[in-house]
Formats: structure tokens, sequence, C-alpha cells
């Protein structure tokens, strides 16, 4: 019986995670300004934005972020975690399962980055078309990321150890931030001790 509940809970996160793959990218285009006339873009939002145009009529943007994807993303991690939870057989207080969708939704995009920044480093070694879609995009929500250490840690003239960097940083950000805000929500959930 343990091994069918671990497929639906495979499942389950296979499911919501392409869902908030794409509120997510939404989010990161627009905040990142990629460009729209990409057709990878157009995809994005075509298919996000009969759920987030009526949300943004009541929550509109700040500054450059998407408020309505964050909450969509949000709400997709919470009803994850609480499907999980009951899957399980678990009744999960509020306030721990609120705490883990925003560890979540915090460490889905630490990881989305330090994945796209990886295959961006790769691909860097390549003769590669950059005006392909899907590079193209990668483009636009890389450097915001990577304008800041760009060009300072460069070694021999050509390698650039600042895409390494960054994705230090953000297994760090993982480590001393996510992991201390999922186990605190996993004690809120269901009521472990604290140690």
């Amino acid at each position: 019986m343990n091994y069918m509940l671990n497929a639906f809970s495979f499942l389950l996160e296979l499911v919501f995670s392409a869902a908030v793959t794409l509120v997510v990218l939404r989010l990161l285009a627009e905040a990142c300004r990629a460009e729209f006339n990409n057709p990878l873009s157009q995809f994005i939002y075509r298919f996000t934005n009969p759920v987030l145009s009526p949300i943004r009529r009541v929550l509109p943007n700040w500054r450059r972020i998407n408020l309505a994807a964050v909450l969509v993303a949000l709400v997709l991690m919470l009803l994850k975690r609480l499907l999980v939870f009951v899957l399980f057989g678990r009744m999960p207080g509020f306030a721990g399962l609120l705490l883990l969708a925003v560890a979540d939704l915090l460490d889905f995009i630490l990881v989305f980055y330090l994945v796209l920044i990886f295959v961006w480093s790769l691909l860097s070694l390549f003769q590669v078309d950059r005006r392909q879609p899907v590079l193209r995009l990668m483009s636009s929500l890389v450097e915001p990321v990577l304008r800041p250490v760009r060009g300072k840690l460069v070694v021999g003239g050509a390698l650039d150890f600042g895409p390494w960097v960054v994705m230090i940083v953000l297994v760090l950000l993982r480590l001393l931030v996510v992991a201390p805000l999922t186990g605190y929500g996993m004690q809120l959930a269901v009521g472990l001790p604290s140690g």
C-alpha cells in the first residue's frame, strides 16, 4: 500500500511542478522583461492568462512583480502539500501549511535558477545559435541575476567564475533560509517538537 501512496505522491509532485513551472516562468519573464515576441514567451502567456487575468484585476502588479502569479504559485504549492498530507492520512495546521508552501515556492525558484545558470554556463562553452527562442528566454532570465558579478571574477582572461559564485549563493540560500523555514513549517503543520 505504501508503494501506491508513493506513486500517487510522485504523480502529484509532477502535475503541480508542471503547473508551477509555467506560473513561475510567467512571473520571472515579466520581472526580467523577457522579449514578448519570443514564441516561448507567447506560449507561457497564452497558457497562464486565463488564470492570471481575472486575479490581476483585483491584485495588480507591484513594480515588475506579477502578484497574481505569486499568489497562484503559492496556492498551487499549498494545495500540493495539503494533498500529500491528506494522502498519507494527516491533517496539517494551516500556519504550518502556509509556511511550507512559502518555503516550497522559494526552494522551487532557487532550484530553477540553479539549473538554469548551470545549463547556461555549459552552453557558453559551445557554439550555439543564441537566436533560438529557448536560449533567448534563458538569456533574459539569467542576465539580471549574473549582472552583479559579470566580469568581476574572470580568471586567465577567459574563465568567468561569476555563475559559479551565484550558484554557491543559491545553494547557501537553500541551506540557510529554505531548510529552516521547511523545518519550522513541519513543526507547525504536524506538531513536531522543536529540535
